[in-house]
């Protein structure tokens, strides 16, 4: 099984949190990959570039996905068929993005938003997280979530080892 990371609109394909989380993925067996959108600013690019991506992929897959990244891995998977999704302060129901409104495609989902985030307020992932019924973890942090890095990792390690089961 693979995990297909998507980063954020100001980050890169390898920042701390995806470098991180892809070693956590790789101890417990995962392959890994990071796609780099930095050439689209549009997150709809972005959903574009990652649907043509999966086109040929023939393992199952996870989808995780950091703010923008967030948006870009949830609207992909409308359209193709991962086997869980895993969202970092995902960018959800702001303006000027084409999508307002998400599928409640009932996948195996965890979102996890810091309370202090001054970016993407929690309340968006909270939104969501009611919605559609998936797992919603608030903790302490701001947008990068840099500061609550260790229970991140912590948050991803057991949401793998259910996708496992």
């Amino acid at each position: 099984m693979k995990v297909v990371f998507s980063h954020g609109k100001e980050s890169g394909p390898w920042g701390t949190k995806i470098k991180r989380l892809s070693e956590i993925a790789k101890r417990k067996g995962f392959e890994v990959d990071s796609l780099d959108y930095r050439a689209y600013l549009n997150p709809d690019d972005r959903v574009n570039q990652l649907l043509n991506y999966l086109k040929g992929e023939e393992k199952d897959f996870i989808l995780v996905g950091s703010s923008m990244g967030g948006y870009v891995s949830l609207v992909a998977s409308e359209k193709i068929n991962s086997k869980a999704i895993f969202l970092m302060a995902p960018a959800l129901y702001l303006e000027g993005y084409a999508k307002q409104e998400y599928s409640l495609n009932g996948k195996h989902i965890h979102i996890v938003h810091g309370k202090s985030d001054e970016v993407i307020p929690y309340e968006h992932s909270l939104r969501y997280a009611k919605e559609s019924k998936c797992t919603l973890h608030l903790i302490e942090g701001d947008h990068r979530l840099n500061s609550s890095l260790e229970r991140v990792e912590s948050i991803f390690e057991n949401f793998l080892e259910k996708v496992l089961e």
